[in-house]
C-alpha cells in the first residue's frame, strides 16, 4: 500500500519578479511607445512629476554593471541595477520594506536624477518667438481643395450637389473606386439621379485640379493628364501606348512599341519618359499619406578623429520623484495606505528603469560602433559581419536583451539613419578563406547596377560572375533576392535605349 509522504526540495528556477518584468518591457519599446509609457505613468502615479525644461540638466548615464537574464532563486529579489548586484539586493529588499532610509529620506540616487521629455524642445524659444514650424502653411486636404473649385464652376445645384458626391467618394490617391450605378442607389436626391447625370458629374470632377483626379483606373488618370504634353505628335502616341500597349510600356520594349506604332525608337523613348513622368496617384499632392519621420535614438559624431555616440535629446524623457509627496507619505504612513506605498514603489521603479534603458541602449550603441567603424567611414561595403552574441559577449548582456534593445531603435550618422539592426549582418565566406558581411555585398550589388550601361543593363547572373571574379561566391538566386530587397528593377525593366 501507497504512503503519502512530505518532503522538503531545494531548486532553482528562472523567475521574473515585477521590477524586472516593468524592466524588460521598457527595453524593448520604441521611442514613440516609450514616451507614451511615462506620459501614462506621469498620469497615473502621483509620485512622479515631469521637469520643467530650465530645471536641472541630463545627467551622465553610468555604464552598467551587468544585464543579464534573470536566474535568480525564486523569491529573492531581482538585481537589475547598474550598481554593483550584491548591494543593491540588498538595498532594494531594505527599501521595499521601510518605504526609504530611517529618516524617512529615499536613498536612491535616480530618483533625484532629472530626465529630459521627449519632445521638450518646445516650439517657442525662451524669449517667446514663433518658430518657423508655427508659420508654415497646414494642407487643406485634397477634398477641401475640390470642393472649393467646385464652388466657383457654373453648375446648377443638383449638379453641384452630385459633383460633391463624388467628390466625397474619392479616396486618398484620388481615385473613384466605387462604381457610379452605387452612387445613384446612395443618394438621397429626388428625382433618383440617372447614370448619365453621374457620368455628366464625373466629368465636371475629372476637370479639376490635380490633373487626374477623380479617375477609376491608372490607365484613365493617366490619360486625364496627356493635355500637359504640348506636343500633339507625342500627346497622340502617349495616348494610343496608354490605350493599346501598356504591356509593352511596362517592359520597356522601346524597339517593339516603335515596330507597332511606325515611328522612330527615339520618338517613342521620349513619349514613354514623358509617360513616366506623370503623377499615378493625383490625390498625394494635397494631403495624401504623411511621411512618417523617425526621432533616432542614438547621434553619433566624429569628434577629434574618434566616433562618439549620444543620446538623442528629443527621446529621453524629463521626469523626477516628487521628494515633498514622497516624504509626506512617510511621515504619515500608516498600514491602511498600501496603494500609496504600490504607487511609490512603482515611482522608483519607473525612475531607475528610465536611466537603465537608456544606458543600455547607449552601451550597445557603442559596441556597435567600435565594430563597424569601417561602415562609419567608408559605407556599406566596409561592413563587417555581425552577430548578436558577439555584442552580448562584448557588454556582459544576454542575446535576448541585445534583441530588444537593437529593436525599433534607431542611430543617426553622417551616412543617414539607420535601424540599429541594420549593423548585424551574418558572414558569407569568401574565396580566400574570409568573411564578408551580407550588407556589402549588397553594397557591391547596389555599385554594379548603379555603373551598369542603360542599354545593356546586367542580369542577375552576370552579377553573379562579377561577384565570382571578385572572389565573392554568391548563387544566382541570392543576388535576386538582393536586388528585390534593394526594391531594384529587373533587367528587362532597366534596359534603355543608348
Amino acid at each position: 500500500m501507497k504512503s503519502i509522504a512530505f518532503r522538503n526540495e531545494q531548486k532553482q528556477q528562472q523567475t521574473l519578479t515585477p521590477r524586472l518584468q516593468q524592466a524588460v518591457r521598457l527595453l524593448q519599446l520604441s521611442s514613440l511607445d516609450f514616451a507614451q509609457e511615462i506620459h501614462a505613468a506621469l498620469g497615473k502615479n502621483p509620485f512622479l512629476e515631469a521637469m520643467d525644461e530650465d530645471e536641472g540638466a541630463t545627467p551622465v548615464l553610468a555604464p552598467l554593471g551587468a544585464l543579464a537574464e534573470p536566474t535568480t532563486p525564486s523569491g529573492e529579489t531581482d538585481t537589475l541595477s547598474i550598481a554593483a548586484p550584491d548591494q543593491v539586493a540588498v538595498d532594494d529588499a531594505a527599501r521595499d520594506h521601510d518605504g526609504g532610509t530611517d529618516d524617512g529620506q529615499p536613498t536612491d540616487d535616480y530618483e533625484r536624477d532629472a530626465w529630459q521629455a521627449p519632445g521638450s524642445g518646445s516650439r517657442q524659444g525662451g524669449t517667446g518667438e514663433t518658430s518657423v514650424i508655427d508659420m508654415m502653411a497646414a494642407d487643406m486636404g485634397l477634398r477641401h481643395q475640390l470642393h472649393t473649385q467646385l464652388n466657383v464652376m457654373h453648375l446648377t445645384e443638383r449638379e453641384l450637389m452630385l459633383a460633391k458626391v463624388i467628390v466625397e467618394s474619392l479616396d486618398d490617391d484620388g481615385y473613384l473606386r466605387d462604381s457610379l450605378h452605387e452612387l445613384c442607389a446612395i443618394c438621397d436626391f429626388r428625382p433618383t439621379p440617372s447614370l448619365s447625370e453621374m457620368e455628366r458629374a464625373l466629368a465636371h470632377v475629372q476637370t479639376l485640379d490635380p490633373p487626374g483626379v477623380g479617375a477609376r483606373t491608372v490607365v484613365e488618370a493617366l490619360l486625364l493628364q496627356l493635355p500637359q504634353i504640348p506636343c500633339h505628335q507625342e500627346r497622340s502616341l502617349a495616348k494610343a501606348i496608354l490605350s493599346h500597349h501598356l504591356d509593352r510600356l511596362v517592359k520597356h520594349d522601346t524597339c517593339g512599341l516603335a515596330r507597332e506604332l511606325g515611328c522612330s525608337a527615339e520618338l517613342v523613348e521620349a513619349v514613354c519618359n514623358r509617360i513616366r513622368r506623370m503623377d499615378p496617384r493625383p490625390g498625394w499632392r494635397h494631403g495624401g499619406a504623411s511621411a512618417q519621420y523617425i526621432t533616432p535614438d542614438v547621434v553619433v559624431r566624429k569628434v577629434r578623429g574618434q566616433w562618439v555616440a549620444s543620446l538623442s535629446s528629443n527621446i529621453v524623457p524629463r521626469v523626477r520623484l516628487n521628494q515633498m509627496y514622497a516624504d509626506l507619505f512617510q511621515r504619515h504612513r500608516e498600514g491602511q495606505h498600501t496603494e500609496l506605498a504600490t504607487h511609490l514603489q512603482e515611482a522608483r521603479w519607473t525612475i531607475r528603469n528610465v536611466e537603465q534603458r537608456f544606458a543600455t541602449i547607449l552601451q550597445v550603441s557603442e559596441a556597435i560602433i567600435r565594430r563597424q567603424k569601417q561602415f562609419l567611414e567608408y559605407g556599406a561595403l566596409a561592413m563587417k559581419p555581425l552577430s548578436l552574441r558577439e555584442i552580448a559577449e562584448e557588454v556582459g548582456l544576454h542575446e535576448s536583451t541585445v534583441s530588444r534593445v537593437t529593436n525599433n531603435k534607431y542611430m543617426s550618422t553622417p551616412a543617414g539613419v539607420f535601424e540599429l539592426k541594420y549593423f548585424f549582418s551574418r558572414a558569407m565566406p569568401t574565396a580566400t578563406g574570409g568573411t564578408c558581411s551580407a550588407t556589402a555585398i549588397r553594397g557591391v550589388i547596389q555599385t554594379m547596377i548603379d555603373q551598369e550601361r542603360a542599354h545593356e543593363p546586367l542580369s542577375d547572373a552576370e552579377i553573379a560572375r562579377r561577384l565570382a571574379r571578385q572572389g565573392l561566391t554568391v548563387a544566382r538566386r541570392t543576388v535576386t533576392k538582393y536586388r528585390q530587397a534593394m526594391r531594384i528593377a529587373p533587367v528587362e525593366h532597366r534596359r534603355r535605349l543608348p
